[in-house]
Parts: C-alpha cells; sequence; structure tokens
C-alpha cells in the first residue's frame, strides 16, 4: 500500500508567531526520499521522537490509537459532539497540523478541508496518510433524489416554454401574460442548470464495515511502521490485537443479521451503505449524504408510501444532528424514531458510558436486529 505524502506549507511567518509560538517542529529531522517508481516514500524518524499525530475525527482516531498504543500522541482535530462534515480548521489547527508528524484522514471526501490544507501548509515534510487508499469507494446514494431534482428542473422547463408561448400568443391578455411566461421559462432553465451541476460525490462511511475499518487499521499500521521502524513489531502487534476485535465484530453482525425478517431499513442519512452492502440489506435514505441536507416533499412523500407498503416500523436518525425529519414520518406512519449511529463523533452521553467505536458499533446491530425483525 503506498501513501500520499506530501511537503506542506507552513503559514505564513508571523501566522505561525501568533498561533504556534514559535515552537520546535517535532518533525524538523524527517525527510522524504524518492522510490524507483518516482512516488515519495517516508523515511523513518528518530528513535528518540515519539510519533506526535493529528487525525481527523473519531472513527480514524479509534483506529490510530489503538494501533499506536503508547508509542505516539494522538489527537483528534474534530472536537467531540461537533459534527465532521462541515468542520473547518482553525488557524491554531493549522499551526499544529504543520508541527506534526502525520495527518491521518479518512479520505474518500469526508474531510472536505484536507485539500486546503495541503495547499495552505509547507515546510517540513509531513506524513500524510488516508486511511481508506485502496478502499473500494461507492459512489453517493443520492439518485432518487437526483433524478427527482432533474424531474422538477425539466417540468419547469416545460412548464416555462408553455407559459412563454401562452405569453407570445395571448397579446389580448397584454405584456403582463408575457412576462409571466418569460419569468417561467427562466425558472425552468435554472432549474435544469441547477441539476445539471449536481454530480453527487463519494460515499466516505466506510468505516461502518468491520472489514473496511479492518482494511483502515491496516493501512495505518503500515504508515506507522514506515515512520518509525524501530517499532514497526510493536505497531503490528497492536494492529493484530484490534484487528482481531474487528473481525470478532464481522462475524456478530454476520450472525445477527442473516436471518432477519425483513432485510430494508430507513435511515435519515444515507451513511450506511457499506453496512448494508456487506450484510445483505438495503440501505433507504431520507436524504442524501450529508445529515443536514433537508429532503424535498416529493421524496419524504416517496418515504411515507414506502414505509407503509413495507410496513415499516421503526424509522433511525443519527446522533450529533437533529431528528425532525424522521420523527416527522415516524408520526405519519405510526412508527417510532430510533438511533442508528454513524460514528462521526463521540456524543457526551457516550463518553460518560465509556463507548468506544466497538461499543457503539454493537448498539447499532441489536437496533437493527430489532427493527428488521418487528
Amino acid at each position: 500500500m503506498k501513501f500520499r505524502i506530501h511537503h506542506l506549507a507552513l503559514l505564513s511567518l508571523s501566522a505561525l508567531l501568533i498561533a504556534a509560538g514559535c515552537g520546535n517542529n517535532n518533525a524538523s529531522n524527517s525527510s522524504t526520499t524518492t522510490n524507483a517508481s518516482g512516488a515519495a516514500e517516508a523515511t523513518a524518524l528518530p528513535e528518540s521522537s515519539k510519533l506526535n499525530i493529528k487525525v481527523s475525527f473519531y472513527p480514524i482516531y479509534e483506529f490510530t490509537k489503538n494501533v499506536a498504543g503508547d508509542l505516539a500522541d494522538v489527537e483528534a482535530l474534530i472536537p467531540a459532539g461537533i459534527e465532521p462534515h462541515d468542520w473547518e480548521p482553525t488557524a491554531q489547527d493549522m499551526a499544529e497540523i504543520s508541527d506534526a508528524d502525520m495527518l491521518i484522514y479518512n479520505g474518500a471526501g469526508m474531510e472536505g478541508w484536507v485539500d486546503q490544507v495541503l495547499e495552505s501548509v509547507s515546510g517540513t515534510p509531513l506524513i500524510t496518510v488516508e486511511a481508506s487508499k485502496g478502499l473500494d469507494i461507492m459512489e453517493g446514494t443520492e439518485e432518487e433524489e437526483a433524478d427527482h431534482h432533474h424531474e422538477e428542473g425539466e417540468h419547469a422547463h416545460e412548464e416555462g416554454e408553455h407559459a412563454h408561448e401562452e405569453g407570445e400568443h395571448a397579446h389580448e391578455e397584454g405584456e403582463h401574460a408575457h412576462e409571466e411566461g418569460e419569468h417561467a421559462h427562466e425558472e425552468g432553465e435554472h432549474a435544469h442548470e441547477e441539476h445539471s451541476h449536481d454530480h453527487g460525490g463519494l460515499d466516505p462511511h466506510v468505516w461502518l464495515n468491520p472489514t473496511l475499518a479492518i482494511q483502515e487499521v491496516r493501512n495505518i499500521e503500515a504508515a506507522l511502521a514506515a515512520a518509525a521502524p524501530e517499532h514497526a513489531e510493536d505497531f503490528k502487534t497492536n494492529a493484530e490485537a484490534y484487528v482481531a476485535k474487528l473481525e470478532q465484530l464481522d462475524q456478530e453482525f454476520k450472525d445477527g443479521l442473516k436471518d432477519t425478517k425483513r432485510k430494508d431499513f430507513i435511515t435519515q442519512h444515507a451513511a450506511f451503505g457499506y453496512l448494508a452492502k456487506q450484510y445483505g440489506l438495503t440501505q433507504v435514505p431520507i436524504a442524501g449524504l450529508s445529515p443536514e441536507q433537508e429532503p424535498s416533499a416529493a421524496n419524504m412523500s416517496k418515504i411515507v408510501e414506502f414505509a407503509k407498503e413495507h410496513k415499516v416500523k421503526t424509522i433511525f436518525f443519527e446522533t450529533l444532528v437533529s431528528s425532525s425529519v424522521a420523527d416527522t414520518i415516524a408520526k405519519e406512519i405510526g412508527a417510532k424514531a430510533a438511533v442508528l449511529n454513524p460514528i462521526e463523533g463521540l456524543t457526551e452521553e457516550d463518553r460518560s458510558q465509556n463507548l468506544d467505536y466497538l461499543g457503539i458499533m454493537r448498539q447499532n446491530l441489536e437496533a437493527l436486529k430489532s427493527a428488521l425483525n418487528e
């Protein structure tokens, strides 16, 4: 597995003086080399250095911490309880990243700020690791919504043409009708144009499939071993122990979901495509990849119709965002709303219960078993 390693730029000297206090860079003695294929590779850090690792958000923190153990200082950039999709780094965050040895992130479009960071920060070599590198990344589950917008655009465009023609020919009704026709025509063009620029995106939620989580752990292990080869065996031992737990989790999902009465479940956020694919289920999302996306009235109607037809009794919502959409549909069909956690960050309740990735995934399994056997 080859990792993208970038020479990141320092912020301007004045910004660093303010934000970083002119601290010494822990990675100042690290370097990069170029292999025979021309790809950049990380050389080892000095043995005296303890890896200073910044990670993007909670699942990547959990995977990295379990591999690194006590051999690295691992810190998540996105605080607990913050929805990560729209988080942006501050100047202080940028300074801390520039001062780190490694930046590990999920990738696949999850962290929209990564390219900005790589372009804005330079200086001593920083090893960057895209944990999802090499995984089979799926397209985002927004096809039905996109089709709906396309149909709306086409319909509005046709209405605009029709109204425009009426305006042209209805001279007895005056210029007002003509202007209305022009206006509707422009609205149709606008709706049609909006669709033509809506290309969707990749689904980054690979960590919700335990088998893909294992691959991310392996990628992180390889990166740490390359950066600190004197600890490679320790990283391997730690990774093997954690992978064994993920393999057990995978088996629990297989056993728990193989004989359920139904195979489809409705979610507020299209985060569970990888999990559904792995265990033979069908995710029916109310909205798309962004948890903040508001579904259209037409799509809400379709979901209600589907739920009634299939006698769905549970509508899943998630932590960190409002449950209002799921609550509305649940009330409409006489169902209940329940949590299916995308594990994009720990809540205060999670922390108070000492829950981690494995614990929350097991809660998700129980929630799915309950809903799919109603």
